[in-house]
């Protein structure tokens, strides 16, 4: 289950790396982002979400039942501390799964927005210089072009406060991966922590057994 849950928290971070940075592999990695949300893709990933939301349901669960039999018994016995703690790892990675999922849908989401909003931008240009290229018509003519050129540059204007934003919010998730990137970096050495506490705990309970079977 660990290693499972690494693994896909390894690859949507590689996935997310590839989406901020402009490589070769950006443009695939969208189109097939694109044909994930088409058809019956919506419908399977939610399918998938539910399953990680419900697994971390249980597992919370499963800690308020272990710390409820603390308060009743007084004391953490060793079993409990080490279920205790694999509950707790395996929540913390389902929690950063499905956070790193819902950063993927957003960086996408934001891409093909930056897209649109260039190829309108394009397009207005175009017209623009069309209409400036078309003065040469008659007075009536010429003051409509006119207006219809300044409300075009106003459009373009806000077109391009509009994409100076986005290109914060991307700069943003950006900060955002590499601080998620440090922290699986702490979750890895909490894992070797917790890792090494549970052999101290069963060469402990090894040396009981040890000691009731001599007793």
């Amino acid at each position: 289950m660990l290693q499972l849950l690494y693994t896909a928290i390894f690859s949507e971070m590689l996935l997310i790396l590839t989406l901020v940075f402009k490589t070769p592999l950006r443009k695939l990695v969208i189109v097939s982002l694109d044909r994930v949300k088409r058809g019956r893709g919506p419908v399977v990933v939610s399918t998938v979400g539910a399953t990680l939301v419900v697994v971390l349901s249980s597992s919370l669960y499963s800690m308020a039942k272990i710390q409820q039999r603390t308060l009743e018994a007084g004391m953490l016995n060793p079993t409990d501390q080490v279920l205790m703690s694999k509950h707790m790892l395996e929540a913390s990675l389902m929690g950063f799964l499905l956070f790193l999922s819902l950063m993927i849908d957003r960086l996408h989401h934001y891409i093909r927005e930056l897209r649109l909003l260039r190829k309108t931008m394009e397009a207005i240009k175009k017209q623009s210089r069309s209409f400036e290229e078309s003065k040469n018509g008659n007075t009536v003519e010429q003051k409509a072009l006119t207006v219809e050129i300044a409300t075009l540059k106003s459009k373009i204007k806000k077109l391009e406060s509009e994409c100076e934003e986005k290109g914060n919010v991307a700069k943003t998730l950006e900060t955002e991966v590499e601080a998620l990137k440090k922290q699986s970096d702490g979750f890895l050495m909490e894992y070797d922590r917790l890792l090494e506490d549970n052999q101290s705990l069963r060469s402990q309970l090894q040396a009981i057994d040890q000691s009731s079977k001599q007793s």
